[in-house]
């Protein structure tokens, strides 16, 4: 591995967890249908396997957005640059994000898609990291907690780099790193 890289979870943490929010988002919603939103880039391992992991109908769409840029703190100015093709009024909508930093990116999409007047709206995130959070909002279904650090892998990237690692990683001074450069 990498020098600048600690393991955070390994695959089988990670199942282990996807495992247990598909248990509680069936549980929650008995069979009715669900509308999954992956926020793309970083959700969309953790999406794929949330959704072989639930059993409720469902259906899924994408959206996408963007606070970081090239940097490793929210910019804090979020744009969304793919919007959903389903409508979700009147919905069960579940919004399944990579991670909740500080949670500038996901206010944003929560309140967006709040005025579309869903019949309900919740949250589903992979990692919940609130050092850093600078807006009050939670997540329904939390699968693991980080006290702080810049993760890594299982789709969460370091300048569009490093998603295919298939465990989490603290991603330890990116800085120096010597592969910083924009694509």
């Amino acid at each position: 591995m990498r020098k600048n890289f600690k393991t955070l979870y390994t695959r089988d943490q990670i199942a282990e967890q996807v495992c247990r929010l598909g248990g509680e988002i069936d549980r929650d919603y008995q069979n009715r249908e669900i509308l999954l939103v992956c926020v793309l880039k970083g959700s969309f391992l953790f999406f794929a396997d949330l959704v072989r992991a639930i059993s409720c109908p469902l259906l899924v769409d994408f959206v996408r957005m963007a606070s970081y840029g090239c940097e490793t703190v929210s910019s804090g100015i979020v744009e969304m640059r793919k919007d959903l093709e389903f409508s979700v009024t009147d919905r069960e909508v579940l919004i399944v994000e990579d991670i909740i930093d500080t949670g500038y990116t996901l206010q944003s999409l929560f309140h967006r898609l709040l005025e579309r007047q869903p019949r309900s709206l919740k949250v589903c995130t992979l990692l919940d990291k609130r050092i850093d959070r600078k807006v009050p909002i939670e997540a329904d279904y939390v699968g693991m907690t980080l006290e702080e650090g810049f993760v890594v892998g299982y789709g969460l990237d370091y300048q569009e780099r490093y998603r295919e690692l298939p465990e989490l990683y603290i991603f330890e001074d990116p800085s120096s790193a010597g592969e910083g450069r924009p694509l």
